[in-house]
């Protein structure tokens, strides 16, 4: 069941968002909707802590070697700007 609401965009928001409608072939409630769908998404059977529990220390674990240590991605930060 769908329920009617309303929103505020900025005009920028707006334009895109009738530009991308025009491009799909899609309604903008449709994209709005189907936006909303994907930022509320929750892997079935899970809740937010556990996926939190799940990848908790990852940045941290030693045995990661494809991640690489936060400190040397901050590191050059500054440089690049």
């Amino acid at each position: 069941m769908k329920e009617r609401t309303q929103i505020y965009l900025t005009s920028e928001e707006k334009k895109k968002l009738s530009e991308l409608s025009a491009k799909t072939g899609k309604t903008q409630s449709e994209l709005i909707r189907n936006a909303i769908d994907k930022y509320v998404e929750i892997p079935e059977g899970q809740s937010r802590e556990e996926i939190i529990d799940a990848t908790f220390g990852a940045w941290l674990s030693k045995s990661k070697k494809e991640i690489q240590d936060i400190r040397e991605l901050r590191s050059g930060w500054d440089r690049k700007l």
